[in-house]
């Protein structure tokens, strides 16, 4: 049975809360903003007022791991990285970092200052603290993946525009912050468009918030559990806790599967291959010279772009001259891609100082800063050399394919 209930004529009186009683547990559901102190001194009263015995957060591991730990980003390994093909991930969660960094330097306040002080209570009282959101990487690959390609230029443009611009955030941000969901600010205006995108930033995390908050209850004594989420997330987390009935473990695992990635990507560049591989051969039939012709076509084309991109990313002349040589032999030499080997060469050669670690939120909350940056740079020539490398590789197929004609 679910039932919204009112505080007290104080504080509490102004925060959406909401009772849900299933399986002899109560959940008291919080609503917070991530931009108010209110939120923040909200969530402590409630811990003041009632007992509870747990406390759940709308937190993933690695979240929380940012929050608590000050120190987690000098434990990143650029070169696994790098080698696990996780520059993307890293990006969009550095961009995240960006916008909360806005957040904070236009209301004064570090945004989830409410999931803090929900962590501090709990240790200060020593109650389990449960962490019930989905990994920030996997809501993001669902979200990629559940659109198209227009609405996936949508989620890159999201993610650029929060490190590229400097402006205030604007009136209708503010108001979806308010209803306290980060990923559903940053993607407000594709969301509301877009059924697939809110579908994965907002509903299956609703799903899976409830199913990890089942999950836990069945595997504790508790009684009675404090919810802090964002209040966006209230009225879709009370629905599911109320009318939810499958196993909430095979449930969780299922809502966060990783989609398999297309293979349309592969079979276009496998057709691309095929085609300019069959161009090459054509020209050494009409002459050695033909041939050889098109041989430094490719050679300077997909070389030269991938070169501008590392260009482009101010990377050291050697993670230059790397992407020059590996982006022809791409398609001859599975593997490790261009933008790796170029990278991996920078993070080499100008290896990530301790300043670099300690300053790499600040640094990438402005776009300039990721050029400054050792560890933003690096992540920079990564994605530069491989946009370089593709745009190469389909110029020169152009310009093969014409100069035979």
């Amino acid at each position: 049975m679910s039932e919204s209930v009112s505080a007290p004529a104080d504080l509490l009186a102004t925060q959406p809360l909401a009772r849900v009683h299933r399986s002899g547990i109560e959940y008291v559901l919080l609503g917070t903003a991530h931009v108010s102190r209110v939120s923040a001194e909200a969530v402590r009263m409630m811990l003041e007022r009632e007992a509870f015995d747990a406390v759940a957060v709308e937190l993933c591991p690695s979240r929380h791991q940012a929050i608590s730990d000050p120190d987690a980003l000098r434990k990143l390994d650029l070169f696994q990285v790098i080698r696990q093909r996780k520059v993307g991930l890293v990006a969009a969660n550095l961009a995240l970092s960006a916008f909360q960094r806005r957040l904070a330097d236009q209301f004064g306040i570090e945004p989830g200052a409410e999931m803090k002080a929900a962590i501090d209570e709990a240790k200060q009282r020593q109650l389990p603290l449960w962490l019930i959101d989905r990994e920030i990487g996997t809501t993001l690959k669902r979200a990629y993946h559940s659109v198209g390609f227009l609405d996936r230029m949508s989620i890159v443009g999201g993610l650029g525009s929060s490190v590229l611009t400097r402006e205030d955030v604007g009136e209708d941000e503010i108001e979806k912050l308010k209803e306290g969901d980060l990923l559903g600010s940053m993607f407000s205006e594709f969301a509301r468009e877009s059924p697939p995108l809110y579908e994965a930033l907002i509903a299956e995390r609703d799903r899976y918030m409830a199913a990890k908050l089942r999950e836990h209850a069945a595997g504790s004594s508790a009684r009675k559990v404090l919810v802090v989420i964002g209040a966006g997330h209230l009225k879709g987390i009370e629905s599911e806790l109320a009318t939810q009935n499958q196993i909430p473990k095979l449930l969780a695992e299922q809502l966060a599967l990783t989609p398999p990635p297309s293979r349309w990507p592969k079979i276009l560049a496998a057709l691309v291959f095929v085609v300019i591989a069959g161009a090459i051969g054509l020209a050494f039939t009409h002459g050695a010279r033909a041939g050889a012709n098109a041989l430094l076509a490719w050679t300077l084309i997909t070389g030269g772009a991938a070169a501008l991109g590392a260009i482009a990313a101010l990377a050291h002349p050697l993670s230059v001259i790397g992407a020059f040589i590996a982006a022809p032999l791409k398609p001859f030499r599975p593997g490790i891609p261009a933008s790796a080997i170029s990278a991996g060469i920078e993070a080499w050669l100008r290896k990530p100082r301790v300043a670099d670690f300690d300053t790499l939120r600040d640094d990438v909350a402005h776009w300039s800063g990721w050029w400054k940056n050792r560890i933003a740079r690096t992540l920079l020539n990564f994605m530069f050399v491989t946009v370089g490398t593709i745009a190469g590789e389909y110029a020169a197929g152009v310009h093969i394919i014409r100069s035979l004609f």
